[in-house]
């Protein structure tokens, strides 16, 4: 039998007898609650109402043992199933919540704060603790505590490693935790370190294949928003943080976007790096590159990591970025030998001089949904070749950005969300 229920907390209460179960004045109190679920941050928004169980009052959890597993079922409808398993008792086959397949990430939490573990085998268990910042100090052999961030669908996982210089996992686990089959599934890792040279942060990352790159604009958002909870602090924030691409400050706002200054635009040439011909300054601007017999006319710039933009070839200048293969063409752009120390790629179609839309090739991660530093070096490219004023909104696969070259300092100024997923930990 399905029924559904209005109250979004309802099914909840329904579904164990416990005291202080989870209800939503429980959460809006912040006092500590024994089981809820919820959907990413735990708002009201998104939960499943509809309900297809036997309710049993016999059905508990010990102390000190999570009240609930969820375990993943079949999908069936457009609906994903999950077994629900209380205090070690299970209902027979059938019985479970029903929840949107489209649901990205669904949690067992105590108060209000979803921490829970994934493990290999797609179980979901509650954790013992609602701080997340307990739940990322607990010391494990062999377990990675970890947060999930996406900004604008660019997704990393998030470690806490303010304790070490160097990184907790090396180059080869990171790519079997980005890997979306057998793994977390992710762009890349993403370390908070201390700081070096008066920063307060250092950022590391390791991209899916391995590789490091000098910096990532989304990830430095995500890393903003990080850092902000690991120590509790609310409101506009800002940091000083220390990249492979210098110095970086990020600057959380006041409705929950960050704004970053990414600092200035490398334009000459050999600094970037390309073998391009300078025809402007000692920069490459609307260059010529020959790709598999193909002319793409390119500019070349670096948000502190290596970017080469086009427009369109020498045949068609006004691209359709949505008709282009990217997998195709992307590698060879990415490791074209004009690029010694290989490349991101964006494709570029404008709208007007103040709207643009790209596509990105990035180096070590492949077709993202987007990249931060590829949208600033996109306007500085478009004011270099005269397309676009110096304040753009950029749209991406995953949603827009906010891009300022400023005339006064030279700097770029990037604004966007980044958004927590979940929290999890895996065996390494």
């Amino acid at each position: 039998m399905h029924k559904s229920f209005n109250s979004k907390w309802s099914m909840f209460e329904k579904l164990l007898s416990c005291e202080n179960i989870a209800t939503k004045e429980h959460l809006d109190n912040g006092s500590a609650a024994n089981v809820a679920v919820a959907v990413g941050e735990a708002t009201a928004e998104g939960f499943a109402e509809r309900v297809d169980l036997e309710y049993d009052e016999s059905v508990g959890g010990a102390d000190g043992e999570a009240s609930v597993v969820l375990v993943e079922g079949e999908v069936e409808d457009g609906w994903r199933w999950f077994e629900v398993r209380c205090g070690g008792c299970e209902w027979s086959h059938g019985r479970g919540i029903g929840l949107p397949r489209t649901l990205k990430s669904i949690a067992i939490c105590s108060g209000q704060i979803p921490n829970f573990r994934v493990f290999s085998s797609m179980s979901i268990q509650a954790t013992e603790k609602s701080s997340p910042t307990s739940f990322l100090d607990r010391k494990e052999s062999g377990i990675l505590h970890f947060v999930k961030y996406h900004g604008l669908g660019n997704d990393f996982i998030l470690v806490d490693n303010r304790d070490s210089e160097e990184p907790k996992i090396t180059p080869d686990q990171a790519v079997k935790l980005c890997d979306r089959n057998f793994g977390i599934g992710a762009d890349g890792v993403i370390f908070a370190m201390p700081g070096v040279n008066g920063t307060d942060y250092t950022m590391r990352i390791f991209n899916s294949d391995g590789s490091e790159p000098e910096m990532c604009g989304n990830g430095v958002r995500c890393f903003a928003r990080f850092i902000a909870e690991l120590e509790n602090l609310h409101g506009k924030q800002s940091f000083t943080v220390h990249t492979g691409a210098g110095l970086i400050v990020p600057e959380i706002q006041e409705d929950g976007k960050v704004r970053v200054d990414m600092g200035e635009p490398i334009l000459k040439a050999s600094e970037i790096p390309t073998k391009l011909t300078p025809n402007k300054d000692q920069s490459a601007v609307k260059e010529k590159l020959d790709v598999n017999g193909l002319i793409w006319n390119v500019t070349c710039v670096s948000m502190g990591n290596p970017h080469c933009v086009t427009f369109g070839t020498e045949s068609c200048e006004d691209l359709q970025v949505d008709e282009l293969n990217l997998a195709e063409i992307g590698p060879k752009f990415e490791h074209h030998v004009m690029f010694p120390a290989r490349t991101n790629t964006e494709f570029v179609q404008v709208f007007s001089p103040s709207h643009l839309k790209m596509r990105v090739w990035e180096r070590g991660a492949g077709a993202t949904l987007a990249c931060g530093t590829g949208a600033c070096a996109v306007v500085v490219a478009a004011v270099l070749e005269g397309r676009a004023v110096r304040s753009c909104t950029v749209d991406l696969p995953g949603g827009p950005l906010d891009i300022e070259w400023r005339e006064d300092d030279n700097h770029v100024y990037m604004t966007g969300p980044a958004e927590l997923v979940f929290y999890g930990s895996v065996p390494l």
